[in-house]
């Protein structure tokens, strides 16, 4: 496995001189190149929303090479913004600070919404479940245990926030939000990129139980924009681990979000300190995961 970086080498804020800042989001600082954009992922770590203070030194180089991995390989399903890199326009001393976590896009009108699908029964859809006995506002079978395979492929879209906090709504509200015609587009077109997704990771021995895909239009037709399939956006458990909800599973952030609710913090800013073994422990899983999928995916 890749040596862990150290932490003097984290990213956690970006400023390129001579381009204008398009948006910091929490994880990414992207700018205006006028006819696209550049988007730069720092090392930052959010969670419940909440840009924590300790980055995850590397973490923003795996994020973008997942990303690119996965606008590579579904290319031919769902048309992405990702173009190719030109560091002419790159300031030649930050280029070693910057290379693998940049990525050169197509500007795009995003939509507003986050086109969550789910395959088992965990995170948000967990609580919703235990709370209402229902998914995004939809019923479920009864007596289903966490992590339990849903009976089909669910999509339980959310309204996007970049600040605050992302809200589940259910198909109905979508459609009223987007029109019908554009809410069935991003449900089939989801639906279709997670079975994809799915069957590669099942390759490499993982199991993808939820992802989030965000799109945008270019030109008018329907396009992939932000990150695509990483271990942000993504739950992905191990397929030779048991299930329990006590445990976290896999390469995502619940190691994180288990810490934080064990910490007492009441999910408002500022987040708590990390403790560093367990920054360098999610350092090691995003590298573990990027380098199970790009092996046996590929």
């Amino acid at each position: 496995m890749t040596d862990p970086l150290p932490a003097a080498e984290a990213v956690s804020r970006v400023e390129i001189e001579g381009l204008p800042v398009f948006r910091r989001g929490k994880v990414r600082d992207t700018f205006d190149l006028g006819d696209r954009l550049l988007m730069v992922a720092t090392d930052r770590l959010s969670a419940f929303d909440c840009v924590l203070p300790d980055p995850i030194p590397g973490r923003g180089r795996v994020l973008t090479q997942m990303s690119r991995f996965w606008f590579a390989k579904t290319s031919r399903l769902v048309p992405n913004h990702l173009l190719g890199d030109d560091l002419s326009v790159i300031p030649a001393a930050l280029r070693p600070r910057l290379e693998g976590r940049m990525m050169f896009c197509r500007k795009a009108q995003r939509i507003d919404v986050e086109c969550v699908v789910r395959a088992r029964l965990a995170g948000s859809g967990w609580e919703e479940y235990q709370r209402a006995g229902t998914l995004a506002g939809e019923a479920i079978p009864e007596g289903l245990a966490f992590g339990a395979v849903l009976p089909e492929l669910r999509f339980t879209p959310a309204t996007k926030s970049d600040t605050g906090h992302d809200q589940n709504i259910s198909r109905a509200e979508l459609a009223g939000l987007v029109g019908p015609a554009l809410a069935e587009s991003l449900e089939e077109n989801s639906l279709r990129l997670f079975r994809f997704a799915a069957d590669l990771c099942l390759a490499a021995g993982i199991w993808l139980v939820d992802t989030k895909f965000e799109f945008g239009l270019v030109g008018g037709r329907l396009t992939l924009i932000d990150e695509l399939l990483t271990p942000d956006s993504s739950r992905m458990w191990l397929t030779t681990e048991p299930i329990s909800s006590s445990t976290s599973l896999g390469f995502d952030k619940q190691l994180v979000r288990d810490h934080l609710l064990g910490s007492g913090w009441d999910r408002r800013p500022p987040a708590p300190h990390l403790p560093p073994e367990l920054v360098r422990e999610v350092q090691r899983r995003y590298q573990e995961v990027q380098e199970r999928i790009t092996k046996f995916a590929s």
